[in-house]
């Protein structure tokens, strides 16, 4: 069963909250923290992206960029930017983008439980990215943006929510530049952080990482190091746990996660539809954007017209987690036999689109002449993420997108 905990946040205060708050540091290149930052010094960009304050830097994970990061840190909290709670406690955290709102608890999830598979992942992690976040971690000695995490929604746990949410003002409430609103309760009630951690222990088998793989596995990481320096370890040492939002399943919707291509490998349009429609139904759909409106169904731009792709039966396999997948049809049908695209880790002939930027961007992109073809793909279901978790499974690279990114900065967890 799920163990998490209450802990006490490092916040900052109401007034500066959405000048502080910030995209995770994944979502941006530098020059673009860069721009973010312009203007707002209290950003959590100067931590969470400390190049961006170290010019002539090259190296991005230099020994310069943490201890700026560090440095940083210190300031925020000495100019009372980031302030700790003097209690432990949960915390909420809610998201509205297109008038829906999900609603996720903020807890401490424990260190052991990645490592003995209740915290169940879905994707492999690049080394680099881990080993950068660990470091992260280590230099500053807390989670400084929360992982997002889904887990099979509860009742009793949804009851307790609503009960807050409903009875009491949120700690912060605003729109960010990008028209997604972000809310926020503290849950002062010790006994509501105490209900909320026993029915977690006694109803929430497994949790699931929806977003924020690398932090997951450096946050683990560095709770085994700290273990192992620790010759006093008792396990309930506050390094044994990290900053995650736990998210009901029933809430959470993934976005379409779509694809560019180069080139056509050498094949003419004529030629390269002809191979598709070995293994899908080709209609020519015109010159207006289509978007595919169910399982193993695809659209494909190429040359000015939208085509819809059924996939063939024979072509998948539904009673395989994997091979079940659009993402997985795509690649043995098209990209692999057609393309010669491999490895979509490595292949530089291929990119990859965030639904969240619609599919004019698809068109944009293959208009402007920099790509050749794209495809949209129908998004996975939660269902689909968890069955594939469960199975001991592990999605193929860039299948899941979601919507709205968590905000760092409402709160930290720091680790002494």
């Amino acid at each position: 069963m799920a163990k998490i905990k209450p802990f006490k946040g490092l916040r900052p205060p109401k007034e500066i909250v959405e000048e502080l708050a910030c995209l995770p540091y994944d979502v941006m290149n530098s020059e673009e923290a860069a721009q973010m930052a312009e203007g707002r010094k209290k950003s959590l960009l100067r931590i969470t992206k400390a190049e961006i304050e170290c010019p002539g830097v090259k190296d991005i994970h230099s020994e310069t960029v943490y201890n700026k990061a560090v440095e940083n840190f210190k300031i925020f909290q000495e100019k009372g930017w980031l302030q700790q709670d003097a209690q432990a406690k949960y915390y909420i955290y809610a998201q509205t983008m297109n008038g829906k709102t999900q609603y996720g608890i903020v807890g401490a999830a424990a260190c052991g439980d990645y490592e003995n598979g209740i915290i169940k992942k879905h994707e492999l992690t690049r080394p680099e990215k881990e080993e950068d976040r660990m470091v992260l971690t280590r230099y500053v000695n807390a989670n400084i943006e929360p992982v997002f995490f889904a887990y099979k929604a509860v009742p009793e746990i949804d009851e307790i929510v609503a009960g807050v949410v409903n009875n009491n003002q949120p700690e912060y409430d605003f729109t960010a530049e990008d028209g997604f609103g972000h809310h926020f309760w503290t849950i002062d009630s010790e006994e509501t952080n105490k209900k909320i951690e026993t029915l977690f222990a006694e109803k929430v088998p497994f949790t699931y990482v929806a977003d924020g793989h690398h932090r997951t596995a450096a946050a683990a990481r560095i709770g085994l190091e700290k273990t192992a320096q620790n010759p006093n370890h008792t396990g309930h040492e506050e390094y044994n746990y990290f900053m995650a939002v736990h998210f009901p399943d029933n809430q959470l919707q993934i976005i379409d996660y779509n694809r560019v291509v180069t080139d056509l490998n050498g094949l003419s349009d004529i030629d390269f539809l002809a191979r598709c429609s070995e293994g899908f139904e080709v209609e020519n759909m015109g010159t207006g954007i289509y978007k595919p409106s169910k399982l193993h169904e695809f659209s494909l731009y190429l040359a000015g017209n939208w085509y819809k792709l059924t996939a063939k039966p024979g072509t998948y396999n539904d009673t395989d987690p994997i091979g079940v997948l659009d993402v997985t049809i795509l690649s043995t049908q098209i990209l692999e036999p057609v393309l010669d695209i491999q490895d979509l880790r490595t292949s530089k002939r291929i990119d990859f689109v965030g639904g969240i930027r619609g599919l004019g961007e698809l068109k944009r992109r293959v208009d402007s002449g920099e790509m050749r073809a794209a495809f949209a793909l129908y998004p996975v279901s939660m269902q689909q993420l968890m069955n594939i978790a469960d199975s001991g499974n592990i999605m193929p690279p860039k299948t899941t997108w979601f919507e709205p990114k968590l905000r760092s900065g409402l709160v930290i967890h720091k680790l002494d």
